[in-house]
């Protein structure tokens, strides 16, 4: 199991919109955050800032994201939260959510 950490920017017209899709995420996305291997999945706010804390329990990380990426249903709910974020700035050209670095873990 590997731990990760992202961050983003959601804009702050998009907060309650933000807030809204996700208190009725639909259940096809969550199927399809499972199937590609992702437990304890969490989106944190605070001070317009998104942080998200997942684990990840399967072999091929870059697989089972394309596998998400490829799905229709997420291709549609992307559609409809993409436009409330931002990139932090300092992310990679081609970042959305950045990758943050676990420094500590305590369990």
């Amino acid at each position: 199991m590997k731990r990760y950490g992202m961050i983003i920017r959601v804009k702050p017209d998009h907060v309650e919109e933000y807030r809204r899709l996700h208190a009725a995420a639909w259940p096809e996305v969550l199927a399809m955050i499972n199937a590609c291997n992702i437990r304890n999945y969490s989106i944190f706010l605070r001070d317009n800032v998104l942080y998200s804390y997942f684990e990840y329990v399967g072999r091929d990380f870059a697989a089972d994201m394309k596998r998400m990426a490829d799905d229709p249903a997420t291709q549609r709910w992307w559609e409809l939260t993409k436009p409330c974020q931002e990139p932090i700035p300092g992310a990679k050209p081609d970042e959305w959510w950045a990758n943050m670095e676990e420094v500590f873990h305590c369990e």
